[in-house]
């Protein structure tokens, strides 16, 4: 079974897992450079169609559950982070 999840998720991506804010700067850097705040989020958001295709998945191969729930728990963490930023960014300019 865990080849079979090898073949869904290479290991630098379980490994990128652990990054969260690395990801989340980079999304940041293009908030900077102009890129909507909102477009970005919906970027860094899993889609609802997605997640229902996840879930099906899922369903037919239980132990891939595992692996999409860590990756719809990142990209929430990512977006938190990114708010963050953005939130922070907001409030530097305020200050100015």
């Amino acid at each position: 079974m865990a080849t079979h999840i090898a073949q869904f998720v290479p290991t630098e991506v379980v490994t990128d897992f652990e990054l969260p804010q690395r990801e989340a700067a980079f999304f940041y850097g293009l908030f900077l450079r102009g890129h909507s705040a909102d477009r970005l989020r919906e970027d860094i958001q899993v889609p609802p169609a997605v997640l229902r295709k996840w879930h099906r998945e899922a369903e037919r191969e239980p132990e891939l559950r595992d692996v999409f729930t860590r990756m719809v728990e990142y990209r929430r963490h990512v977006l938190a982070i990114f708010d963050l930023l953005v939130g922070s960014e907001k409030l530097s300019h305020r200050v100015q």
